[in-house]
């Protein structure tokens, strides 16, 4: 399992030091959540922040934009040293174009659906993306509890790609812990994103170390 920790979970007046192990650890990813409080009721991370985070870890940023209107930060992600962007089908008024301009910046492209928007909404551009992350919370804040139809998501959208011959990864995203992710990594994920259940650990480590050995 491919675990990244979500640093919005992450003590803010230590940033550098939480990251830090992170980068130390068997994670795969450090997981950036971008909010405008327009899109999700919060406001998170701007792009120098991110920027910052990318000159103190050697792994790749995962870039979770829950903005309206994502195609106009494109560039400045890459800038800021995003190496996957995934924005939300419900952001996106042309999702294949936004699709493809992520990868024309040689970012790898991914789409978020939240929990009230179907699997097959993805149906014709499953086979264009790198990464599908399926809400397992209503995004806009950290620590929620999971939503259990995630997992049922999950199987669904590992058939869609399995039936497309496509080569998507899948991602869980909020709630997640030692029981949440068995269940999704039975259903055939291949990322989780973990924030609280990292951070709020004495051992952040061994936490995210549980998650890689799903």
């Amino acid at each position: 399992m491919i675990v990244s920790p979500s640093i919005l979970s992450a003590n803010f007046g230590y940033l550098a030091k939480d990251i830090e192990i992170v980068d130390k650890s068997e994670a795969g990813y450090v997981h950036i959540d971008v909010m405008d409080g327009v899109f999700v009721p919060n406001i998170t991370f701007a792009f120098p922040i991110m920027k910052a985070v990318k000159e103190v870890t050697d792994k790749p940023l995962d870039v979770h934009l829950m903005i309206v209107e994502p195609q106009n930060f494109i560039k400045e992600v890459k800038k800021c040293g995003g190496d996957i962007m995934t924005v939300h089908y419900e952001a996106c008024t042309h999702l294949h174009r936004v699709i493809q301009q992520i990868k024309a910046e040689g970012m790898k492209a991914g789409v978020a659906i939240n929990p009230a928007t179907p699997v097959a909404m993805l149906t014709e551009v499953i086979n264009d993306l790198d990464v599908v992350c399926v809400m397992s919370v209503n995004p806009g804040f950290a620590a929620q509890k999971f939503i259990g139809n995630a997992v049922n998501k999950v199987k669904e959208l590992k058939m869609l790609i399995e039936q497309k011959g496509a080569h998507a990864l899948i991602e869980v995203d909020g709630g997640i812990n030692a029981e949440t992710g068995r269940l999704v990594a039975e259903a055939g994920a291949d990322i989780v994103v973990a924030g609280n259940y990292v951070f709020s650990d004495s051992d952040p480590k061994s936490a995210i170390s549980r998650l890689h050995s799903l």
